[in-house]
Parts: structure tokens; C-alpha cells; sequence
């Protein structure tokens, strides 16, 4: 008997490692707004790290979190590394790449509760007197991060949270934007 259930144990646990070996190595999670502000306006707010504080969704969530700001004042070598609660962990972000008014590229590294480096962008579509913005980060999984996305979604762990910071994007923008 203890034989047979082990043997279906170990079948369960092959048919597991299959299914999570499987899974789609890639994600993608994505938000857009459109905000009643010139693109450079809302370039600014994404583009100079000091100015997160003011609509990264995170910040609220710990506002004892250790912050530390590096490299260039803004744009490409500008650093921003956090150490915080166990909702907002710690990391660092770092801009690679900077096209005013059309694109930000960051390098976005997770030390805790899980390492994991992806990549996250802002792409500014200007129409108008408006701009489209829209966040995204990409990345891959390892065989961890495979079984762990099983349980949890990437879109619906971050999704809320980039809607929640580009409506505070919004609105900072707006009240920045020239009259």
C-alpha cells in the first residue's frame, strides 16, 4: 500500500515539474493613460527619479522605506535603490535609456523577497495637447518563477498597481502641465 502511494506521489509530483516546465517563460504586464499635459511635462515626472515620491504607487506603501538616489540628477545613469516592508521589498532601478518626450527604458532589479531583474518602460505618445502613456514591464521566469506564476499572475500583481501610479501620474501632470 505505502508503495502505491508513494508511486502516485511521484507521479503527481512528475506530472507538477511537466506542467510548470511548460509554462510560458515570458511576461508582459501593461497600463495606459492618456493625460491632459504636453508629453515633456509628463517626460519630467517619469525621467527625474527624485520626483517618484509624488506617484509611484509604492511609496505609499511603505513610508518608513529607505531610499537612496544615485548617478545622474536625471535620465540615462540616474539610480534609485529601496529597502523597505515586506510589500515593497528591495531593489534597485536604474534608466538605460532616455528619448525625451518619447521613451524611458529602466533596468529594474528585485533583491527581496524574490531576485529577479526585468525590464520596465514608459513610452509617451503625444496627440495633441495630450499625451498616451503607457508602463510596461517585461521580463522572463526561471523554473521558480514559472511554478510561483501558477499561483500568482504577474498582470494582476502589478497590473493594479501600474493603473493606481499612472493616475497619480495624471494628476501630478496635469497640475504641472503650462496653462
Amino acid at each position: 500500500m505505502l508503495v502505491k502511494i508513494l508511486l502516485g506521489l511521484a507521479a503527481l509530483l512528475a506530472v507538477f515539474l511537466v506542467v510548470v516546465a511548460l509554462q510560458p517563460s515570458a511576461y508582459r504586464v501593461a497600463r495606459s493613460v492618456t493625460i491632459a499635459a504636453p508629453a515633456a511635462t509628463v517626460f519630467a515626472q517619469v525621467n527625474d527619479l527624485h520626483r517618484w515620491a509624488a506617484w509611484s504607487p509604492w511609496e505609499k506603501l511603505d513610508p518608513a522605506m529607505h531610499r537612496t538616489l544615485e548617478g545622474a540628477p536625471d535620465g540615462v545613469g540616474a539610480s534609485y535603490a529601496w529597502r523597505g516592508n515586506k510589500e515593497v521589498g528591495a531593489g534597485r532601478m536604474t534608466i538605460v535609456e532616455s528619448r525625451p518626450a518619447e521613451l524611458i527604458r529602466i533596468k529594474l532589479e528585485f533583491f527581496e523577497p524574490m531576485a529577479s531583474i526585468c525590464t520596465t518602460e514608459f513610452v509617451f505618445a503625444p496627440t495633441g495637447g495630450q499625451t498616451a502613456v503607457t508602463w510596461t514591464m517585461t521580463g522572463t521566469n526561471n523554473f521558480l518563477g514559472k511554478a510561483f506564476c501558477l499561483f500568482m499572475d504577474m498582470d494582476k500583481m502589478v497590473g493594479s498597481d501600474f493603473a493606481r501610479g499612472l493616475a497619480e501620474l495624471k494628476s501630478v501632470s496635469e497640475a504641472a502641465a503650462p496653462k
